[in-house]
């Protein structure tokens, strides 16, 4: 009787290959480093495993500055397969490391260039930027209106009144620090941030948190990750989003495979995906510039024009700066930081 049912069972599959694959085959654990927000995780996985269904999606979550400091501390004994959804600045970083794993995904060529790795090292998936969250009841308590570009952050009203991220530990925070030193220089940048320093209240240590304060009514005004800004005004919250005259700081979230991973076959499967329409579709659902042209993701909250705002800035050099740039500004500005949790 066992003979037969196994019998049978194989002849299912023979006949229904597709399902009983996915059925029958033992799944992959994959090891993925990311710094998505905790509510894209869940839907992340659930289209990564659907697309590719040999592969269980295990999370391994934090912000941006943790996971870079986590991944090149384990440097001589990676735990990840794979790094999705982390700033291509630190993606960089890995690179010139010899992290890496060199692969160029089908539909690679597909993207906006400058979502494409020339070399294969990672694969652009959306931009991320710094924009400007105003609460306009608070700042018309001050006598304040809506600010256009940073320098009017300079303006002594607003003393104690601000909060931006910690560049260490968010990758929002050190886009905006980054493109100031870029786009001003670096004397005129340090100038700019220790004026910037004399109003700010805090440094936290996290890229949402600034907008969420701002919407609240706890600050003025934060500097802070624009999808956060994005989903507070759309769920009432009194704010402007400005995106700077002097153009937004950004970086792009990337996709990258572990040199050393014992799961290459799989994770280039999921790069596969990365650079796909539907995986576009879905980065669609929480930021406002993706990597594929043909796919739209603009929210009717979000200032008009977002790529055409972009500050000029190199993320090569952002990569290559990091560490003494951070070194800098923690010597300037640590005292405001935030206590960490």
């Amino acid at each position: 009787m066992i003979k037969k049912w196994l019998t049978a069972g194989l002849a299912m599959c023979t006949v229904v290959a597709a399902p009983c694959t996915g059925a029958w085959a033992q799944k992959t654990p994959l090891t993925i480093y990311t710094a998505l927000e905790n509510d894209q995780l869940g839907p992340f996985k659930t289209e990564i495993e659907k697309a590719v269904p040999e592969v269980d999606v295990q999370w391994v979550r934090d912000s941006t500055g943790v996971i870079t400091a986590r991944i090149l501390a384990e440097k001589a004994s990676p735990k990840a397969d794979m790094i999705l959804g982390l700033a291509a600045s630190s993606l960089l970083l890995f690179k010139k490391e010899g992290m890496l794993d060199p692969y160029q995904p089908a539909g690679a060529d597909k993207l906006k260039a400058q979502f494409r790795s020339a070399d294969g090292s990672y694969v652009g998936m959306d931009a991320f930027l710094g924009i400007i969250c105003y609460n306009t009841v608070e700042g018309a308590k001050l006598s304040l209106s809506t600010p256009k570009s940073y320098k009017d952050l300079l303006d002594p009203k607003y003393k104690g009144k601000l909060v931006m991220p910690h560049p260490a530990s968010s990758g929002t925070g050190y886009l905006m620090v980054a493109a100031w030193l870029q786009t001003m220089g670096d004397a005129e940048g340090w100038k700019f941030m220790d004026a910037l320093h004399e109003n700010m209240a805090v440094y936290t240590h996290s890229g949402s948190a600034p907008c969420v304060q701002a919407a609240k009514g706890e600050r003025v005004l934060g500097l802070g990750y624009d999808m956060r800004g994005v989903k507070e005004k759309a769920s009432g919250a009194p704010l402007d989003l400005v995106l700077p005259s002097e153009g937004a700081g950004w970086d792009m979230e990337a996709s990258a495979i572990v040199k050393g991973s014992k799961n290459v076959a799989v994770a280039k499967k999921v790069q596969d995906w990365v650079a796909s329409v539907p995986a576009n579709q879905l980065y669609a659902k929480f930021v406002a510039v993706v990597a594929n042209p043909e796919v739209n993701s603009l929210p009717k909250e979000y200032p008009a024009n977002p790529e055409g705002r972009l500050a000029k800035v190199d993320l090569e050099k952002m990569a290559v700066d990091r560490e003494a740039v951070l070194k800098e500004w923690s010597k300037r500005y640590e005292a405001k930081a935030a206590p960490k949790n």
